[in-house]
């Protein structure tokens, strides 16, 4: 039977939580700096929205909230075209998308719902997700293939051979031997972090709106709820409960789009429920949500450490060129997954067809101009596209349940 930290001494307790700490914050400040937008900002949000899911949903899940993969490829675009603060101002608005699917599912039930994204449309959208990101993967690392290719053997060695808490830090454990590669080929610049004070508070920023970048980034919502719906239902098969049942889907959903929303109003970047901490739930059968609290606590103590926050900036492109190389080809191998695990049926032209519009759509980078210059584009364009192709071909009786399967989050 898994232990209570309520049994536990505070020291525990503490360990505990540092341990599901450590297991998010490689990926969460992954992100930020990937994007642009300040790692102790993306630590304090991660730490605030966690805090927040959990009033949202009754403390009764144990999930900790960090920073959305999925978003990264459209917070760049709408960064490099109107500015960082109108990618926030998209984020706020891809929480309020959450809300809304919240509102849907408590009106309509989860599995009606669910029914827009069959693994036929979910499994393309999250490849389109990894394999936009390529070109960023392999330019960072192209600065220095060296150093990127010795971040990426650390990064896979742990994964497969690594053992015990050890295998759940392959990100932590890319970016230490990584940057030690780094040091040793003159690539590190202390000057930030030697100027940098022990103590600062996180550079927040305020959002900007345009409804350019709300439709570059906001629908990306309906990817990253497969996603959610996926980690949830993980979630609770680990600790033995129905958490689509309760406290509900529809207050995991509501408490993903607040925490977003909240992320995007101080700069920070999407929020979204981490597998990396399920990981952690399984290897020691504790599941006290009010673990992953102290991990949010954490979290935000880590967003003032001012000399932490210029170390990871100060981090080399080719370091995070060879850990996206493998973040960004296994969102593509998730969504590869989402298709096999199903059995959805490729022989089938309607399959087909949904799966190749949508993966050439959001791949080429397509746009379908709206008014006064605005334009749907990519991700988005091509998820709306999926899901509406879906609804309009006929199905076979014998199709594939609509289902989703585990997908992971970053």
């Amino acid at each position: 039977m898994a232990a209570s930290t309520g049994t536990l001494s505070q020291g525990k307790r503490f360990v505990l939580g540092l341990q599901h700490a450590a297991a998010m914050f490689g990926a969460t400040v992954l992100v930020p700096m990937q994007t642009g937008l300040h790692p102790s900002v993306a630590l304090l949000t991660a730490g605030l929205g966690t805090l927040l899911f959990h009033v949202v949903t009754k403390g009764k899940v144990p999930v900790f909230l960090g920073s959305s993969f999925a978003f990264i490829a459209a917070i760049q675009l709408v960064g490099q075209r109107e500015g960082l603060e109108y990618a926030t101002g998209g984020i706020i608005a891809a929480g309020l998308v959450y809300m809304a699917l919240a509102g849907l599912v408590y009106l309509f039930g989860v599995d009606r719902v669910r029914s827009f994204f069959p693994p036929i449309v979910a499994g393309p959208m999250i490849m389109v997700i990894g394999l936009t990101l390529a070109d960023t993967a392999v330019g960072m690392a192209s600065a220095h293939w060296g150093v990127a290719l010795i971040t990426l053997l650390a990064v896979v060695l742990t994964a497969v051979y690594a053992r015990g808490f050890f295998k759940l830090l392959p990100i932590m454990t890319g970016i230490v031997v990584g940057f030690g590669a780094a040091l040793a080929f003159g690539l590190v610049d202390w000057t930030a972090v030697q100027a940098a004070d022990w103590f600062a508070v996180p550079p927040v920023m305020a959002p900007k709106f345009s409804l350019s970048a709300i439709l570059a980034i906001a629908p990306i919502a309906l990817v990253t709820m497969v996603e959610h719906i996926g980690d949830i239902t993980t979630n609770g098969a680990v600790i033995g409960k129905d958490l689509i049942r309760d406290p509900g889907l529809h207050r995991t959903l509501i408490g993903d789009g607040l925490a977003s929303a909240l992320a995007g109003l101080l700069g920070g970047p999407a929020n979204t429920t981490y597998s990396e901490n399920t990981g952690v739930l399984a290897v020691t059968k504790n599941y006290d949500p009010s673990t992953l609290r102290i991990a949010a606590c954490i979290a935000i103590v880590m967003a003032f450490i001012g000399k932490l926050g210029a170390l990871l900036q100060s981090i080399p492109q080719p370091v995070m060129g060879g850990i996206s190389i493998v973040l960004f080809g296994m969102i593509t191998s998730v969504g590869i997954r989402q298709v096999v695990d199903n059995r959805v049926d490729l022989s089938d032209s309607r399959n087909l067809v949904i799966a190749a519009v949508v993966l050439v759509l959001g791949i080429g980078g397509a746009a379908l101009p709206l008014h006064s210059g605005l334009q749907l584009s990519g991700m988005a364009l091509s998820a709306l596209v999926g899901i509406a192709l879906n609804k309009l071909l006929p199905e076979r009786a014998a199709a594939v349940s609509a289902g989703p399967v585990l997908t992971g989050d970053d």
